[in-house]
């Protein structure tokens, strides 16, 4: 396995993540109510505290990306072209 094969498949986790990433905002933004029920009917949460959990998540998991797969891949492009 080669530094390109690795960069690769950084490249497409990173593109697959951010499009969950999208599409989690996405689903919060335009079906928070249908969410809500959803969850409603598991969890007994308030609708403060369903906001807090999904908001928080978005942000470690953006952060996550960032550290997995997002400042990885730079590096290897860096080490590829030096």
């Amino acid at each position: 396995m080669n530094i390109t094969v690795i960069t690769h498949f950084l490249l497409y986790a990173l593109i697959l993540n951010i499009t969950v990433l999208l599409l989690w905002f996405w689903g919060l933004i335009y079906a928070r109510e249908a969410i809500n029920r959803l969850q409603r009917k598991c969890f007994k949460l308030s609708d403060e505290t369903f906001d807090t959990l999904h908001y928080a998540a978005l942000a470690l998991y953006k952060i996550m990306i960032i550290f997995f797969n997002l400042i990885p891949l730079i590096v290897l492009y860096w080490i590829e072209k030096s």
